[in-house]
C-alpha cells in the first residue's frame, strides 16, 4: 500500500509540476511579448531531463500531447464547409505541392553539403519540409491571421503537407535496405486501405453524425454530448492513422464534415478545453525532448544544420511565394512562420531509424535540429514583427478629395462612420467622406457610397475634402491619438465649423474636450443606456418610471464628467469650461 501511495504521489507530483510549469511560464513569456509557445518549450524543458529532472521520458507525453495538435486541427476544420476547401484546392494541390516539391530538392542539396549522403540527405530534408502545424497553426491564432487571405493559404500548405507524410514514408521504406522487395501488390494495398479510410470516414460524415448527434441532444446529457465530440475526433484519427494517414488529416476532415452541422459550435465549445490544454502539454513535451547531451557532443553540426536548413527553406518559401505574385511582405511573413521542422519530422526520422537508413547518433542530430528550429521560429516571428516592413495596402484605383463640397464631412468610414452617415443621407443631406483604409473604401463602393482616399490628419486634405465651408464635421476613425490631432487642426484651421466625435472610453471623451470638440459621444454608452432602460421595463418598471430613472442615471454620468474635468484628474489639461458644458449631450 505505501509503494501504491508512493507511486501516486510522484505522479500527482509530475501532473502539478506541468501545470504550474505552463501556468508560470506562458502568462510571463506572453507579458514580455514573446509569444506562449516559446514560454512552453522552456517550461518544459526547465522541468523534463535536462532541467529539474522531473520527467525521464519525454516521448510518452509526446505521444498523448499530440491529441492537442489533433484536436486543434478538428476546430480548424469545423471553420471550413466542404465549399470552401474545394475552393482552396488550388491552394492545396498547387501553392503547396510546388512549396513542398522545392524544399526538398533544396535541403537535399544542404544534407549533401553537411556531409550526409544522397539517401541520408533526403530523409534529413524531408522530414525538415513538413513544419510544425501546432506552432504554426497556434501563432496565426495569436495572430489573429488564421481568417485572413494569407492565413489560409498558410493552412492549405499545412494540410498539403499533412497529406505528403504518407508517400514519404513509403519513399523511407523502398529506400530501406531490402525496401524494394516490397510488391506493387502490397504497395496497392495500402494505397487502397488509406483511400478506404477516406472513404469511409466521409460516408460517416455525411450519414450517421448528424443523426447520432440530433439522438444524444435529445437525451439532454450535457456530459455524454461532450464525450461524443471527443470519441468524433479520436475516432476519426485512429481510423486515419490505421488507414496509414495522418491523425491530424482525420480530425480535420471530420470537422469539415461537420461543419455545416447545426451542432458545430456545440463541438466547438466542448472541444476547446481539450484542445488548449493537450497543445500546450504537447509544447511542453518538445521542450523536453530537447537532448542537451546531444547538443553538446555534436554542437557545430547541429548549429549548423540548424541555420543551413531554416535559411534556404525561409529563401525557398519566400521565392515560391513571389513566384506566385504574394507581396513582398506576405512571401517574409510566410518564411517567418514556416521555416521550422515540425512535429511530423520526428515521425519519419523513427521510421527512417527502424529501417536502417539513419543510425542512433544522427536520428538524435536530425530530431535535435527539428527542435531547436521549433524554439528559434517565436523569436524569428517577434524579429520580424519588430523589425520586418509592414504591409501597404494598395490603394490603386482610389481617389483622393479635391475641392469636394458637402453640408457634412465624415472622417473615418467604418461600421461607426457608416451608422452616423445614415440620418445626414436620410436627410438628403450632402456628405463628403474620407478614410485611410482601403478596406473600408472597397466596401463602401459595393454599398454605392464615395469614399475618398485620404488622412484626415492633414490640413491639406481636410482643405480638399471641404472642411472649411461643411455645416458640420464628424470625426468617426478608431484610433484615438489620430482622432484628437485631427480635432486639433480641426478647430484650431476652421474655428466656426462645429466638431463631432466618438470617443472610445471616458478618458478619450475628456482629451476630446480640450481638444475643441463641440459635442463628443462615448461609443458604448448611448447603446449600453438604451439596453439598460429596455431591462427596466422587461423587469417589470412602467415607461415612465423607467424614462426618469434613465435621466437621473444621464444627469449623474455628466456630473461625474465635469467633477473628472474640475477637479484636474487629468493634470496638465487646460479646460474650457464651456467645451466640456457642450459635451454633455455626449454622456
Amino acid at each position: 500500500m505505501a509503494v501504491e501511495a508512493s507511486g501516486a504521489a510522484s505522479e500527482l507530483v509530475q501532473v502539478v509540476s506541468l501545470l504550474a510549469a505552463g501556468v508560470v511560464a506562458v502568462p510571463l513569456f506572453k507579458r514580455l511579448g514573446l509569444g506562449s509557445v516559446l514560454g512552453y518549450l522552456l517550461a518544459g524543458l526547465a522541468i523534463g531531463p535536462f532541467g529539474l529532472g522531473l520527467f525521464s521520458d519525454a516521448h510518452a507525453i509526446l505521444h498523448v500531447a499530440e491529441l492537442g495538435v489533433v484536436m486543434f486541427l478538428f476546430i480548424i476544420g469545423l471553420e471550413m464547409e466542404p465549399s470552401r476547401l474545394w475552393g482552396m484546392r488550388r491552394e492545396i494541390f498547387g501553392l503547396g505541392l510546388l512549396q513542398v516539391g522545392a524544399c526538398i530538392a533544396a535541403l537535399m542539396a544542404v544534407g549533401i553539403g553537411l556531409g550526409f549522403t544522397p539517401v541520408v540527405a533526403f530523409v534529413a530534408g524531408t522530414g525538415f519540409v513538413l513544419t510544425s502545424t501546432a506552432i504554426v497553426m497556434q501563432l496565426l491564432e495569436e495572430r489573429g491571421a488564421l481568417s485572413l487571405p494569407k492565413g489560409r493559404r498558410i493552412v492549405a500548405i499545412l494540410l498539403l503537407e499533412d497529406l505528403a507524410i504518407v508517400p514519404l514514408l513509403a519513399a523511407v521504406a523502398l529506400l530501406a535496405p531490402g525496401g524494394n522487395a516490397a510488391t506493387g501488390a502490397e504497395r496497392a494495398l495500402s494505397i487502397a486501405i488509406a483511400l478506404g479510410s477516406v472513404a469511409a470516414l466521409v460516408a460517416a460524415g455525411r450519414w450517421l453524425l448528424n443523426p447520432l448527434f440530433r439522438l444524444l441532444a435529445a437525451s439532454k446529457a450535457r456530459e455524454v454530448m461532450t464525450a461524443a465530440a471527443l470519441l468524433v475526433v479520436l475516432g476519426s484519427a485512429l481510423a486515419m492513422q490505421l488507414g496509414g494517414l495522418s491523425m491530424a488529416m482525420g480530425a480535420f476532415l471530420a470537422g469539415v464534415l461537420l461543419s455545416e452541422s447545426s451542432f458545430r459550435h456545440q463541438l466547438e465549445a466542448d472541444v476547446e478545453p481539450f484542445r488548449g490544454i493537450l497543445l500546450g502539454l504537447f509544447f511542453l513535451g518538445v521542450g523536453m525532448s530537447l537532448d542537451l547531451a546531444v547538443i553538446a557532443a555534436n554542437g557545430a553540426l547541429i548549429l549548423m544544420s540548424v541555420a543551413a536548413y531554416m535559411v534556404v527553406k525561409s529563401l525557398v518559401i519566400y521565392g515560391v511565394a513571389r513566384a506566385l505574385r504574394a507581396s513582398h511582405v506576405e512571401g517574409l511573413e510566410r518564411a517567418a512562420l514556416m521555416a521550422q521542422g515540425g512535429e511530423f519530422a520526428f515521425v519519419l526520422y523513427a521510421a527512417a531509424a527502424s529501417a536502417g537508413i539513419i543510425d542512433g547518433t544522427t536520428n538524435a542530430v536530425l530530431t535535435a535540429t527539428v527542435i531547436l528550429s521549433m524554439a528559434a521560429t517565436p523569436l524569428i516571428v517577434i524579429a520580424f514583427d519588430r523589425l520586418g516592413p509592414k504591409a501597404t495596402p494598395s490603394t490603386d484605383g482610389m481617389e483622393a478629395p479635391e475641392d469636394l463640397v458637402g453640408s457634412a464631412l465624415i472622417i473615418g468610414f467604418g461600421r461607426f462612420g457608416q451608422i452616423a452617415s445614415q440620418p445626414l443621407i436620410s436627410r438628403g443631406c450632402s456628405v463628403s467622406i474620407i478614410d485611410t483604409s482601403p478596406d473600408n473604401i472597397r466596401l463602401a463602393e459595393g454599398f454605392g457610397f464615395k469614399v475618398y482616399y485620404g488622412d484626415g490628419g492633414r490640413l491639406d486634405i481636410l482643405r480638399a475634402a471641404g472642411a472649411a465651408t461643411a455645416r458640420a464635421i464628424l470625426i468617426c476613425v478608431e484610433d484615438r491619438e489620430a482622432a484628437r490631432r485631427i480635432a486639433e487642426i480641426a478647430k484650431a484651421e476652421f474655428p466656426l465649423v462645429p466638431v463631432l466625435a466618438r470617443a472610445r472610453d471616458r478618458e478619450h471623451a475628456i482629451a476630446l474636450i480640450e481638444a475643441g470638440v463641440a459635442y463628443q459621444i462615448r461609443e458604448t454608452v448611448e447603446s449600453a443606456f438604451a439596453l439598460g432602460e429596455r431591462a427596466l421595463l422587461a423587469v417589470g418598471s412602467d415607461p415612465e418610471a423607467a424614462a426618469e430613472i434613465m435621466e437621473e442615471v444621464r444627469r449623474r454620468d455628466v456630473e461625474r464628467l465635469d467633477l473628472e474635468i474640475v477637479g484636474g484628474l487629468y493634470a496638465g489639461r487646460e479646460l474650457i469650461r464651456g467645451n466640456a458644458g457642450a459635451a454633455h449631450g455626449g454622456h
